[in-house]
């Protein structure tokens, strides 16, 4: 989704303000817009271990839960 005019107006005076008041940030973010636009897909990558990190965890917590639940059942039957 692209920005409108006005939009993109308005960050082009926040982007001089910034080379203005702190040119080495500056230059920082613009070395990071060009890794972007170079096509390295940092974040894909990043959601992508952090889908598998969180499905890890739910399988770990299911299992956890189905051990919780046939101690309780060892527990009961054998009173």
């Amino acid at each position: 989704m692209g920005l409108s005019g006005r939009e993109r107006r308005i960050l082009a005076e926040i982007e001089q303000g910034l080379e203005r008041d702190d040119p080495e940030l500056a230059r920082r973010v613009a070395a990071i817009n060009k890794i972007e636009s170079d096509g390295i897909d940092y974040p894909r990558a990043y959601s992508d271990r952090l889908r598998v990190w969180a499905l890890t965890h739910v399988w770990i917590i299911f299992a956890v839960a189905g051990v919780v639940i046939v101690l309780l059942l060892l527990a009961v039957l054998t009173t």
